[in-house]
């Protein structure tokens, strides 16, 4: 690999992950706008809600500690004083909705995983090709084994992020059908309301 193209190569990860910075702060912002939204409205506050709100998943609410931390300080804050009872929303008014989000939140999620899976194979594709290729003969035994061990890291994180979109989908699965019984059940519901005009 020339210098130029290693380069080029070297701006263009530094582009992605500026721009991944900016997205994870960008979600970070909202869902602290979220918590404070939701406890400004009297609503109470829930990983779930906050998740929705900023739509980001629930995944990050937990796994953001900033955004976690404010989440729960206001879980307490609302136990200490209570809330409203009419700032609850019943759960059968929203949840073919709240699980639609919930859905495509999942999805979103597993596209990601999927994204970071193929950027990590990637990675360990042009870290064994491009190193080898700039070896010297003397160093290649040395080189080999540090390319190894930076190639094992690479695969337990890959076999990480498989794992987490593994549980994406089967949860994708589950709110699929969980989306199409509620829907069922509104049917039927529906069906069963005696007609005016008779």
């Amino acid at each position: 690999m020339t210098d130029a193209s290693a380069a080029a190569r070297d701006v263009r990860v530094q582009r992605l992950r500026q721009a991944r910075a900016a997205d994870s702060k960008a979600k970070t912002l909202r869902a602290l706008e979220a918590v404070a939204s939701l406890v400004a409205a009297g609503e109470q506050v829930t990983v779930t809600r906050v998740a929705r709100k900023a739509i980001v998943s629930t995944w990050f609410v937990y796994n953001r500690p900033e955004v976690h931390q404010a989440v729960q300080a206001a879980i307490r804050e609302q136990a200490r004083h209570g809330i409203p009872a009419a700032a609850v929303v019943p759960r059968q008014r929203v949840s073919e909705a709240s699980l639609q989000t919930d859905l495509a939140l999942a999805r979103e999620e597993i596209k990601d995983l999927k994204t970071e899976r193929d950027r990590l194979r990637e990675r360990v594709r042009l870290a064994l090709g491009a190193e080898i290729e700039q070896v010297q003969q003397t160093e290649l035994l040395r080189r080999i084994r540090d390319l190894e061990s930076h190639n094992a890291l690479l695969v337990a994180e890959l076999a990480e992020q498989t794992a987490r979109a593994d549980k994406l989908e089967r949860r994708t699965i589950e709110l699929e059908d969980e989306v199409t019984a509620v829907r069922r059940a509104l049917t039927r519901t529906i069906r069963a309301v005696p007609d005016s005009k008779e």
